[in-house]
């Protein structure tokens, strides 16, 4: 099980996020900040404002994100595509290693989703490669955040060529549950016997973990050599990690400052598996 850290940048060792969040709350936004941002855009403030308010969602984190904002504003995906390839063949070209691109979509539900933003990046790919004689070699995969996606993971492995399961959001999704908020009752469940760990630090090995191990098997028997691993805050959780060990998945993502203690915890499972073996 390897481990990468910062899984929160764009890129890491090789792997790229695209896309980001639509909706945020209107109220955050400073009079200066917009005027800036205006005068930037060629645009007033009045009408900067007026698509702020047009924008604003109720519940943005089940709202306009992920891969959908690609799919409403295709040009977005195409300029991050473009910039992570441009990216890496500069770094080839100034004497750096050739880098092994994994650009990752998140928050796919449907097979659909990811055929159509996959068949943009390859547009992005063969337009750079005509301009430059060149193109970066890249794997495209998927986010597994959300129960439909884990469910239909055969079908979605079809494109996919590999899966991070984002265990933030797979939990918020499967259990229904706020990261953000539920803090205000979750310790009356831990108290109460209800569950007995935090499932946002540990995974909810019955629930969440299960969705977890059907799409590993299922997205395996469509793509037998399909890349696994999880990224988010259980990636550095001991019993996560030996968790996701048992599952046969590859890599764990954390933060910087929790690798120590997730390099232990993956030498210690891999331990165990070979003491049980012997």
């Amino acid at each position: 099980m390897k481990l990468s850290h910062g899984h929160d940048q764009t890129i890491v060792n090789g792997i790229s996020r695209i896309g980001f969040m639509s909706g945020g709350a209107k109220a955050r936004w400073k009079d200066e900040e917009i005027a800036e941002v205006a005068k930037a855009a060629g645009s007033t403030p009045a009408k900067l404002r007026a698509r702020l308010i047009a924008l604003h969602e109720s519940n943005p984190m089940l709202g306009h994100r992920g891969c959908r904002l690609g799919i409403t504003y295709p040009e977005i995906y195409e300029m991050q595509a473009r910039a992570i390839l441009e990216a890496a063949l500069n770094v080839e070209e100034q004497g750096g290693k050739p880098v092994e691109l994994e650009i990752m979509i998140p928050l796919v539900g449907f097979k659909a989703e990811l055929d159509m933003l996959r068949d943009r990046i390859s547009q992005v790919a063969e337009a750079i490669k005509a301009e430059r004689k060149k193109s970066p070699k890249y794997m495209v995969g998927t986010m597994i955040e959300l129960p439909r996606a884990a469910l239909r993971a055969a079908e979605i492995a079809e494109t996919a060529e590999f899966f991070s399961f984002g265990t933030n959001d797979l939990t918020q999704t499967t259990l229904g549950m706020s990261r953000d908020d539920a803090g205000g009752f979750l310790t009356d469940y831990l108290s109460k016997g209800i569950i007995a760990r935090d499932p946002f630090v540990t995974i909810d090995v019955d629930g969440v973990g299960d969705l977890v191990r059907i799409a590993a098997e299922r997205g395996r028997k469509t793509r037998a050599n399909l890349k696994l691993g999880i990224c988010g805050e259980h990636g550095g959780d001991p019993d996560s990690i030996r968790f996701c060990h048992d599952s046969g998945l590859d890599y764990v993502s954390c933060s910087p400052f929790r690798v120590p203690i997730a390099r232990l915890s993956a030498a210690q499972a891999a331990l165990t598996i070979i003491t049980k073996a012997e």
